[in-house]
């Protein structure tokens, strides 16, 4: 076995030494086991599993997130690979069993250069309502938006290739969002996903987690958010626009007067879109050398597609010539998407860091 299996822990119950011991017995040769400032009553359960020959204790004075405390034991590894290839990240509180962390590790020593999740089922009986429905609207966010295929976004149990894990030590976010942001950096950086069924475990109605619906999620859905109010604002700007350019220009005849509205108020919109998407959204460093001639490319493109599609809809059907631009625009705007942030604005290389480490 070459591959490191991973622990981070805030506050853990009794089953914290079990779980460590369970993956030390299953083959893993080293455990890194994280403590996110879980405080002095805690102690004793980390001491204890600890004790485990294979099991390297770190401790974070204060609460970091699971984000940081993945990062550190990320840090952690990457500083002693003792010759793995990666490592295998699993929850503390027993919802992941020893069996499937292996299978997950057997499959990333087959494809280092992959990540590997162990994805739930969200159809049993036992599954709590708020993980079966949260998890099925991520995986559609995803699915649409960034087209990233995952069927389970928020299971903890993922391999994680040495490479890879090099380039998310700088990624955005210390807690549950940081695992969300790891799936758009796999895209990004062409690294392929790969599923593997797991058990779905749910113990005591996932009482042990800590998981915050309101600030997690929000936080987990934060670049989603973000592209949408920027197009959505955008999008405002661009329809009233185009409804006063059509005012304006209501002397001219049908075709030229939609292009000029169309076009007027795609130059309008794109700049404050442009601004937006760059700096808020896909938070890009690139020079505006670069991203502005492609953004542009992409603009000409869409308002080709769009005065056709509203020019299209309106005479054929007809729809009245602000629906019909809705309606178009709604379409371009999930192709847009994907366009901007894989083409336009992708992100850079990521950067080391440094990781302050305590431990034994």
């Amino acid at each position: 076995m070459k591959v490191t299996a991973i622990v981070p822990s805030f506050r853990p119950d009794h089953r914290l030494p079990q779980v460590v011991r369970g993956l030390l017995e299953a083959g893993f040769p080293r455990v890194i086991l994280v403590d996110d400032g879980s405080g002095e009553e805690f102690q004793s359960r980390f001491e204890e599993a600890a004790r485990e020959p294979g099991c390297v204790l770190l401790r974070h004075e204060v609460n970091g997130g699971k984000g940081r405390a993945l990062k550190t034991a990320f840090r952690y590894f990457l500083d002693h690979p003792d010759g793995d290839v990666g490592a295998v990240t699993v929850d503390g509180d027993g919802q992941h069993t020893p069996e499937d962390a292996l299978r997950c590790a057997r499959a990333l020593e087959e494809t280092p250069g992959e990540l590997i999740l162990g994805c739930r089922r969200f159809d049993g009986a036992d599954v709590p309502l708020r993980s079966s429905f949260g998890n099925r609207i991520t995986a559609w966010c995803f699915r649409v938006l960034c087209g990233v295929r995952v069927s389970d976004t928020q299971t903890g149990l993922r391999a994680v290739g040495a490479a890879f894990m090099e380039q998310i030590l700088d990624l955005p976010g210390d807690r549950y969002e940081y695992e969300t942001n790891m799936l758009l950096a796999a895209g990004r950086c062409g690294v392929a996903i790969r599923e593997i069924p797991i058990r779905t475990v749910y113990l005591e109605e996932n009482a042990s987690s800590h998981f915050h619906p309101l600030r997690d999620s929000a936080a987990i859905y934060g670049q989603i958010f973000r592209f949408l109010s920027a197009s959505l604002g955008c999008t405002v700007i661009d329809l009233a626009a185009f409804a006063l350019l059509g005012w304006l220009l209501r002397s001219l005849t049908d075709a030229p007067r939609l292009l000029a509205a169309t076009l007027g108020a795609r130059v309008i919109s794109s700049l404050c879109n442009y601004a937006a998407n760059r700096s808020l959204v896909f938070h890009s460093t690139q020079r505006h050398s670069r991203s502005m001639p492609r953004y542009y490319l992409l603009c000409a493109a869409q308002a080709a597609a769009s005065y056709g599609g509203v020019y299209l809809l309106s005479a054929v059907l007809p729809l009245p010539e602000l629906l019909a631009k809705i309606c178009t625009d709604t379409v371009l705007f999930l192709i847009s998407f994907q366009i901007q942030r894989q083409w336009v604005f992708p992100r850079e290389p990521f950067q080391r860091q440094e990781v302050h480490i305590h431990g034994k």
